[in-house]
């Protein structure tokens, strides 16, 4: 008998050990401070005349909703198929902005704002036929930098008169897209952008010296320091610096995913460069600069299916973490599959950047967006590295919590991987315990992101991946990733007694908890 109750007592110290081997603990009443929101500060799009479409417009809306974002880049504001800029016969500068209008007023409209980069350069004022992409942004320098100088002040004059001074007061000017990567975005030298940066930054500021102005918007966190020196020693104006990172270690450009990408094993990839950067700018002569992500995601290839996967969620919500408040923005690239460097895509699933596919089915990416804006305005201490837990204005409780696991095999990519069916193997239990929760009685929701729970990609899979896909498809992969809570239970508080829960997790599971007084 004695033998029996030792077993059963070992067995539970066991039992005890595999629950505890995570745990999440609160208090209610211990605040660490208001929640830093650098995760929807601003989102990526491929180019502005995309943002012209019908379908673009109403996945914009709906990512807007949904997930919170303030502010919106995109390539391409002021390449030909915008229509900003000709020549008369004479050569005297032409401008045009109602194509530029109509964007701008549909992100007034339902109250996103521009963070604007200003490129591509348009044809009739290049000196070179470089181009990039499908639809072929002109990356050359300018013939002539005065008529540049007077394109970028007349933009700005014209958004001040339409929106007035106030308004773009808040927006950002970004001038370029990564000059670094020659050939690509741009088809010259740094000294030849620093020339470009000088000329638009002091035309924005000519304009209104309080308008926002910065760059270099370079690819894999470079020419920051460089920037830098160069503003201060030639006394040209910058506001912020912006570069981009992604999670892979090779390349930084391939429209056709023809390289084939590989996750990179560094546990602070991307977030690492964050971290970086803003030591660079903490060091240099201008401490006080803002600094910007204006791109990021696991892969800067719009052909990798992990962008697809039900790991990108997991990615997403462990980089953020990470960054905390480093950034002052991480703008994701991007919110839809809308999106045509390598030109228009022809299949439902094809690794493209978007939150949303064409078809506006959400991907798994999308949930750690949408849960990220569920949360609470107050964040509560927490020691836990993968959770945020705070409470909202009424004082109800939100916890969001994941599990980040590289599953990726050796001498594997990206497209050779994460293009199938992957289980995720089971990771144990969480147990969480909030104490000093005000008594009575609260609903709690759990939703859930991972593998096939709201993972769109999977269920794909399992249709046969066609490459085409009908109505009734469509509705049923936006039907079984509708993000509508897993599970809902009415519990009771008793006073003194703090809430206790257990949840099983899975590899690269997402978790969302929604605790929401009666």
């Amino acid at each position: 008998m004695r033998k029996e109750v030792f077993l059963w007592c070992a067995l539970q110290a066991i039992s005890l050990l595999t629950i505890a081997q995570r745990t999440i603990t609160v208090d209610y009443n211990k605040v660490s401070g208001k929640l830093n929101t650098t995760f929807n500060e601003c989102v990526g799009a491929g180019r502005a005349n995309e943002g012209l479409r019908a379908d673009w417009q109403q996945q914009l809306a709906y990512v807007r909703k949904q997930c919170g974002f303030r502010y919106i880049r995109m390539h391409g504001l002021l390449t030909d198929d915008m229509a900003v800029y000709t020549e008369d016969s004479k050569g005297n500068p032409v401008y045009n902005y109602m194509y530029v209008d109509a964007l701008f007023d549909y992100l007034q409209s339902i109250g996103m704002k521009p963070f604007v980069e200003l490129g591509f350069m348009p044809n009739a004022l290049a000196s070179g036929h470089q181009t990039i992409f499908w639809w072929r942004g002109n990356v050359t320098p300018p013939k002539d930098y005065d008529k540049w100088a007077g394109l970028i002040k007349s933009l700005v004059t014209h958004f001040t008169e339409r929106y007035g001074e106030e308004e773009v007061k808040t927006w950002y000017f970004e001038v370029w897209n990564e000059p670094n990567l020659s050939p690509g975005f741009w088809s010259s030298t740094q000294e030849e952008y620093f020339k470009l940066y000088k000329y638009t930054a002091e035309a924005v500021k000519a304009v209104n010296p309080a308008y926002r102005v910065g760059g270099p918007a370079t690819a894999g966190a470079a020419w920051e320091s460089e920037t830098i020196d160069y503003c201060a020693k030639n006394n040209v104006p910058i506001d912020f610096i912006s570069t981009h990172a992604y999670g892979v270690n090779q390349g930084f450009l391939d429209e056709y995913g023809n390289g084939g990408t590989v996750l990179s094993k560094d546990t602070m990839t991307v977030s690492g460069d964050v971290l970086q950067s803003r030591k660079e700018i903490n060091a240099s002569s201008k401490p006080n600069l803002e600094l910007h992500y204006t791109e990021w995601s696991s892969s800067y290839t719009p052909a990798d299916p992990l962008h697809d996967s039900y790991h990108e969620a997991a990615f997403i919500l462990e980089k953020l973490k990470q960054v905390g408040n480093h950034a002052n923005s991480m703008s994701y690239w991007t919110f839809t599959d809308i999106f045509e460097e390598p030109g228009p895509r022809f299949t439902p699933y094809h690794g493209g950047f978007g939150l949303l596919t064409i078809q506006g089915i959400a991907k798994p990416a999308f949930f750690a967006y949408q849960f990220l804006n569920k949360l609470g305005k107050t964040e509560l201490q927490n020691n836990d590295a993968r959770s945020w837990v705070t409470k909202n204005d009424r004082g109800d409780v939100q916890m969001l919590l994941w599990d980040f696991t590289y599953t990726l095999p050796d001498s594997t990519n990206n497209q050779n991987y994460y293009n199938k069916d992957l289980p995720a193997k089971p990771k144990g239990k969480v147990k969480i315990s909030l104490s000093h929760l005000p008594a009575g009685n609260y609903t709690m929701e759990i939703y859930k992101c991972g593998y096939r729970e709201n993972d769109s990609y999977t269920s794909y899979v399992d249709m046969g991946r066609p490459g085409r896909l009908n109505r009734q498809q469509v509705e049923k992969l936006k039907s079984q990733s509708s993000g509508k809570p897993s599970a809902i239970y009415q519990i009771t508080i008793k006073a003194n007694t703090a809430l206790s829960k257990v949840i099983d997790i899975r590899e690269n599971d997402v978790v969302m908890i929604n605790l929401v007084k009666r």
